[in-house]
């Protein structure tokens, strides 16, 4: 299995880039912000940022995944800088009462995007260093709780409630595994719960979309706008989808179809076949992560990849999830298949990682043969 699990890793993230651009090529002209010059504006970007992204992948899947382990604090720092510059007037960009982004010039990143690649990094690097702490309450749960909570606030504080759930979910799949208590894992969960309703006081209209939630009819004209349009949208594409460029509800009637709700125009234009097939490219590229971080050569590669693996997969079933209307509105990307150029090019840099993982992996397979495969040179065993 561990053989084929690279070989799924590019599958599924190839499919899921390719419906990505074809969703976003037919929806961007109808986006609200569309060029009236130019209407496939969003789409040009895109595939800029695509190319960046597979170029940031080639040098992640090259570059030794320890790099990440020596620099952890480096880009720990640096992303806890960007983050806070999202506060800073002439520089933090707010949009739709959401301080998610830092403009310099003509360029707009979001820091949170960042923010998943250096919490990862620093837990897997700091479980790694305490292997033996899952019962100690200090280093199995406290010191690497307080450090991650600092990014994860400055997240939740610009109003990004679904970044700050998938790097949550995210951290509590990298502590079980590393081994925490269960104890101090459940006094987690219920702290989460406590933090989420104090929340709910400081972004009262999240209240309005839990409601509009849990009666999507009653509030279709108001917060549950979105999620009732994208059920009509999945229901009305039936099996096989009424086909590309075909599509109605894109049509200046969907806020965000080609950012956070591209998941319902693909139901609509290409059927519930394709939904399938993007939800199983999802469980192919988790799973594949997951068999790779299981034959890591150490633990930081285990961690380091269960961690990449595991938040692709909370981001996808968070967006599904809401788009789906299972879940309350969040407001988050679909991996790979959103308009984003921050989200696309940390996704690249996460699957790089996870392809150098695997071929470190590899090497450590045939290290008890008669023949050893380093840097892609089969050379005798001396």
């Amino acid at each position: 299995m561990h053989q084929k699990s690279l070989i799924m890793l590019l599958s599924a993230v190839s499919f899921l880039v390719i419906v990505g651009l074809v969703m976003l090529i037919s929806t961007c002209v109808f986006s609200a912000g569309a060029d009236p010059t130019d209407g496939y504006r969003e789409a040009k970007k895109q595939g800029v940022w695509l190319f960046l992204g597979i170029g940031l992948c080639a040098w992640a899947a090259m570059t030794d995944y320890r790099f990440w382990k020596k620099r952890n604090w480096l880009l720990y720092g640096g992303v806890v800088v960007l983050l806070a510059l999202c506060f800073v007037p002439g520089i933090g960009r707010d949009i739709n009462g959401e301080s998610r982004w830092i403009e310099f010039g003509s360029l707009r990143l979001q820091p949170s995007e960042f923010a998943k690649i250096a919490v990862i990094t620093f837990l897997a690097y700091w479980f790694s260093r305490h292997p033996d702490g899952g019962d100690h309450l200090v280093q199995g749960f406290g010191a690497p709780l307080a450090v991650v909570s600092l990014p994860l606030l400055l997240i939740l504080f610009e109003v990004d409630i679904g970044t700050t759930a998938v790097l949550s979910a995210t951290t509590f799949l990298i502590l079980f595994v590393a081994g925490t208590n269960w104890k101090y894992l459940t006094g987690l969960c219920l702290a989460g719960v406590v933090a989420f309703m104090g929340m709910m006081n400081y972004a009262p209209n999240r209240v309005e979309r839990i409601m509009a939630f849990l009666d999507l009819e009653k509030h279709q004209d108001g917060a549950g706008y979105q999620q009732w349009l994208a059920l009509m949208a999945i229901g009305s594409g039936g099996m096989t989808g009424r086909g590309i460029g075909e599509g109605r509800l894109k049509m200046m009637y969907m806020p965000f179809a080609h950012t956070d709700f591209i998941f319902p125009m693909i139901g609509e234009e290409m059927g519930l076949i394709c939904t399938i097939l993007v939800v199983l490219a999802f469980v192919f590229l988790v799973f594949s992560g997951f068999i790779i971080g299981a034959h890591a050569p150490d633990r930081f590669g285990t961690l380091l990849a269960i961690g990449l693996a595991g938040y692709i997969g909370f981001q996808a079933f968070l967006n599904i999830g809401v788009t789906t209307a299972i879940l309350p509105n969040t407001g988050l990307t679909l991996p790979f298949v959103s308009y984003g150029g921050s989200s696309l090019l940390v996704g690249f840099v996460a699957i790089g990682i996870l392809i150098n993982i695997y071929r470190q992996g590899v090497v450590e397979q045939v290290e008890g043969k008669d023949w050893v495969i380093r840097r892609n040179r089969i050379t005798p065993r001396a």
